[in-house]
């Protein structure tokens, strides 16, 4: 379905208008135009004293100053055990936090000695509701029944805290399950696992002379003998003694853990394992050389997807009483041994000059996991009687245990030629019934499920549109949801009838907006922000006609008195999809007029990332930098390119196996739109980014020089076979595998294009892309006798520059690079 685009003289799509930053309005109202005209929610922000004209100024200096000054905003918000609002605030004169609870309308900070009654590591409830617990530091604290809180553990690193059905609290304690009975404080050892062989009473003969030994003489035959009657009394006591721990459950030496999870019922767990060495993240290192000592420092850092090899990790159903173990076969699941890659395969084999024969050998198959996944892959019901998980395997499935049977079953299989997404994945079960929910792209967009086991699932949401952050109520009524129904940039919180089916929009502030809902259920505490104004918090009765009520006031007087200008967000027209491009615009006064004006082109970092969107950027200041520029009379854009997040299944996978095409296309038709529409001169633009927005001004700066006459490429990935595993086999497959692929894609191949003034900035310390990747592209770039490039490195910086001095130095090198070139 192709989106309804209404033209204006300058703007397609949605068209926002924000006042500026200053004491002389409040921002205006957001319009949509379309078939039917309707107006969006206003949000009025607090006025402020009249800025003056210094205060006013712009400057990169401010710009790129320790970000505190904008007004450290609210961290991490959240409900305390005594259902106050609570949230982290960064300290003035460090980087160290402090918390604070909202009482009576007003912040107060937490002092020491009360943290833990507002923070939490981990946080349960039991299933009838009378006891919580949580975890906070080195230490477990319960609230009772009678509302007194108790410390139950003190200086055990615990983790994943339940309770039992019982009512006793369950805790793992390294490779064991612990109970704590909260009635009497009587603590159990339910379960224990090691990685070693089965202890036995004595050891079979190895070899012909120990087996004669033992046969010959008496003396071993009796020491032998005193081995079996002393391991026989042991067992004996295990089973039958309440004084000794039932013996651990053994698992193979090669193995380790990968995930266990105890049944509420205390009858089961499911354990994962997978061999030794298999896919470590630290098996590569990074020179750091700036130490106090004035050496080298040697950090461990990531593989890269080049070494990775395939993993199987096998799943264990445990039965807790008897101690036994029984692995889950992954046969019965659809398409097991598929060759999912056959095609891919055959095409490189012929670009060899040979041929390829499918291989149904089976897959490597375990659990869907990946860096931006909230949540575990294994959920049991809180009756304890079912669990499911979730597998992956480039395809993934959703099965559920046979208990009885022990074997896995399969409710949902979910295939897709390019990948199956690392977000979107949230499930669960209904509290009161065997019902599961979840989240799945299967109609192209992620959406809500409810499916009972063996049956077909039900859809409770459907569109256009992204549904994500799922919070099921107790009683199952609801699954309330942020999604960005309105507008891909607009995302409000919504709630769903689980029986019915019927949507109820809770909130209609327009930006961005998160939530938390209320232990009681009763609140949202919300995050909102706006295109100029940074997050503060809200509150919202979820039943009440009501106004969210502001609860913090953070943002500095110094921010508000600035006058940044806010871009407007547009719909462009593609050239290679029905879809259109949103991209926010910054737009100098009187743009129209005049000589065609300069103009840059900021290409967003991480690939799957929305910035195109009517809500506070994580990148703040790159947007109080292109308030600088437009105040110099340059237009700004700002693309959500194909790969972007927000927009569907179909967005996102259209750079399988050619990562930077389809973006390069986009930005085409965004410098195409920038000539017709914002007066600008075509050869008198520039790009930058970083990250993945540093891969793409590669990309444009070596395969299209007509586009941009100057580009800044930042933290920058200049080839993928050297970046990690679990973000580009998705999209890339592996290089074993895929080498198309990854020469298709990788900027180094094409730097010989190279024709503009090129910056690279490269920190040193980047453990997310390895310095490694400017080391090699400047290597071949000298190689290939180019002389319009420069580096600047970062020696103490990491991805996310830390250094106020850092952040300043890379921007005034690439503000230098647009005046001089453009």
């Amino acid at each position: 379905m192709r989106h309804t685009l209404i033209k204006s003289s300058v703007l397609l799509g949605l068209s926002v208008v924000v006042a500026a930053c200053n004491s002389t309005a409040p921002e205006a109202v957001t319009t949509v135009p379309s078939a039917n005209v309707r107006e969006f929610a206003k949000v009025v922000t607090p006025k402020v004293t009249q800025a003056t004209q210094a205060d006013d100024i712009i400057t990169l200096e401010q710009i790129m100053a320790d970000p505190k000054w904008l007004g450290r905003q609210p961290q991490s918000p959240g409900w305390g055990i005594d259902g106050s609002v609570v949230y982290s605030r960064k300290q003035e004169e460090t980087q160290l936090f402090d918390v604070y609870r909202i009482e009576n309308g007003q912040s107060v900070k937490v002092a020491a000695d009360a943290l833990h009654q507002y923070k939490a590591d981990e946080k349960v409830t039991s299933n009838d509701g009378q006891y919580t617990a949580w975890k906070y530091e080195d230490s477990v604290f319960v609230k009772m029944p009678d509302g007194e809180v108790v410390r139950v553990t003190y200086g055990q690193p615990l983790s994943n805290l339940g309770f039992l059905t019982d009512n006793r609290l369950f805790a793992r304690l390294y490779n064991t399950y612990i109970t704590i009975d909260l009635t009497t404080g009587q603590q159990e050892k339910l379960l224990s696992w090691e990685f070693a062989d089965e202890p036995v009473a004595n050891k079979p003969a190895k070899d012909f002379v120990a087996s004669e030994q033992q046969s010959l003489i008496r003396y071993i035959q009796v020491q032998r003998k005193n081995r079996d009657d002393k391991f026989v009394q042991q067992q004996m006591m295990r089973a039958q003694s309440p004084a000794v721990a039932p013996a651990p459950v053994y698992f193979d030496d090669s193995e380790r853990l990968v995930a266990a999870e105890l049944s509420p019922s205390g009858k089961h767990a499911i354990i994962v394992t997978t061999k030794k060495g298999s896919r470590r993240d630290d098996s590569d290192i990074m020179p750091h050389y700036i130490q106090e000592d004035g050496r080298i420092a040697a950090i461990n850092v990531r593989q890269r997807v080049a070494d990775a090899k395939p993993v199987t990790q096998t799943t264990w159903l445990v039965d807790v009483t008897t101690g036994t173990k029984h692995e889950l076969s992954y046969v019965g699941l659809p398409g097991y041994n598929d060759d999912v890659l056959a095609d891919v395969k055959r095409e490189n084999a012929a670009a060899r000059g040979e041929d390829y024969t499918d291989n149904r050998l089976p897959r490597a198959i375990g659990l869907l996991s990946s860096w931006s996944r909230s949540g575990p892959s294994i959920r049991w019901h809180q009756d304890g009687s079912q669990v499911a998980l979730i597998l992956e395997a480039w395809d993934s499935w959703i099965v559920t245990v046979d208990l009885n049977a022990k074997k896995l079953e399969t409710q949902l299989r979910q295939h897709d030629d390019a990948w199956i997404n690392y977000h979107h994945n949230q499930f669960g079960w209904l509290n009161q019934s065997h019902t599961l929910f979840y989240q799945s792209e299967q109609s192209g967009y992620s959406h809500l499920y409810l499916q009972q086991p063996g049956q077909a699932p039900q859809a409770l949401t459907s569109g256009q549109y992204v549904v994500d952050s799922l919070t099921l109520t107790k009683d199952d009524q609801y699954v309330y949801f942020k999604a960005n129904k309105k507008h891909p940039g607009i995302y409000e919180i919504y709630r769903v009838n689980t029986a019915t089916g019927e949507q109820q929009a809770l909130t209609d502030l327009n930006g961005l907006t998160d939530y938390v809902l209320s232990p009681d259920e009763q609140t949202l505490l919300l995050t909102h922000s706006t295109v100029t104004r940074p997050p503060e918090l809200y509150a919202l009765g979820v039943n009440r006609e009501q106004v969210p009520q502001q609860l913090t006031h953070t943002i500095s007087e110094a921010f508000l008195a600035k006058s940044w200008v806010a871009p407007q967000v547009v719909a462009i027209d593609s050239s290679h999809t029905e879809q259109p491009i949103y991209a926010r615009v910054y737009l100098p006064e009187g743009y129209t007029e005049g000589e065609p004006r300069r103009a840059v082109v900021f290409n967003h970092g991480a690939g799957y990332l929305q910035n195109a969107h009517l809500g506070w950027s994580g990148y703040f200041r790159e947007f109080m930098f292109h308030s600088l520029l437009v105040k110099q009379g340059y237009v700004v854009l700002d693309m959500d390119y194909r790969a972007s997040r927000g927009y569907g299944r179909d967005w996102r996978t259209a750079i399988y196996r050619q990562m930077g095409t389809p973006e390069l296309e986009d930005l085409r038709d965004g410098v195409n739109w920038l000539v017709e529409n914002a007066n600008v001169d075509r050869n008198r633009i520039g790009t930058y980014g970083g990250s993945y927005g540093g891969f793409l001004t590669f990309m444009a700066m070596f395969n299209a020089p007509d586009l941009f006459q100057a580009g800044a490429a930042l933290r920058p990935v200049s080839d993928w076979a050297h970046y990690n595993h679990g973000y580009t086999s998705n999209i890339l497959n592996t290089p074993d595998v895929d080498p198309l692929a990854y020469r298709r894609s990788s900027p180094i191949y094409f730097a010989e294009g190279l024709q503009k003034p090129l910056l690279i900035n490269a920190p040193m310390v980047d453990n997310n892309v390895f310095f490694v990747d400017v080391v090699r592209l400047v290597q071949r770039l000298i190689e290939l006798e180019k002389t319009d490039f420069e580096t600047a490195i970062y020696p103490v910086e990491p991805h996310g520059f830390v250094q106020p001095s850092s952040w300043l130095d890379e921007y005034r090198r690439i503000y230098a690079l647009f005046e001089e070139n453009l």
